[in-house]
């Protein structure tokens, strides 16, 4: 079983080690003490002792990992997994305070990645909803192009609303009369 230490200060002076004990889950450990990073060294890469997929999937954190001996496939697992900083380390412990800092970072970037994709989906969304909506619009009412988006428009600043929303109940109450000027 790897050791597992989640560390719950981001002051590394200020650190508290706490160790995952034998038997115990590391699932289970971030879900309590809800570290700001997890620390995970492994004598020997096992793909099955670590389940890092649920670890980064419920509570999302930087992952550090320390391993023996270089396997590219399990680093690749990893890594996919949510591991955010793989190290190989032999006998001579290194200074963890950079490699812990740079997995810090990176795993911010990826958040913030992972932000930017979602408000790209949700723009995208948004986009499709409203030229569906002036679809509906220029075949209910004959209007054009400019006349439909006006119509979203007006509609969404006199009830308060963004235009996605009001295009969004306008498909939703397709009225087979369509909608009123």
């Amino acid at each position: 079983m790897p050791s597992a230490r989640c560390c719950s200060k981001s002051a590394f002076s200020d650190a508290v080690i706490l160790s995952v004990p034998t038997g115990g889950s590391l699932l289970d450990a971030v879900a309590v003490q809800m570290p700001d990073v997890v620390i995970v060294d492994m004598a020997r890469p096992d793909r099955d002792a670590l389940d890092l997929r649920r670890v980064s999937a419920d509570n999302p954190r930087p992952v550090v990992m320390f391993v023996d001996r270089d396997d590219r496939a399990f680093m690749e697992e990893a890594i996919a997994a949510g591991v955010s900083s793989y190290n190989v380390v032999n006998a001579a412990f290194p200074d963890v305070k950079p490699v812990i800092m740079a997995a810090v970072a990176i795993f911010r970037k990826h958040q913030h990645v992972a932000a930017d994709l979602q408000q790209a989906r949700t723009s995208l969304l948004e986009r499709e909803t409203i030229d569906r909506a002036k679809t509906q619009l220029i075949k209910q009412r004959n209007f054009d192009e400019p006349q439909a988006y006006r119509w979203l428009r007006r509609k969404a600043m006199n009830e308060s609303k963004r235009i996605a929303a009001v295009a969004a109940e306008l498909l939703g109450s397709a009225h087979p009369e369509g909608p009123k000027e």
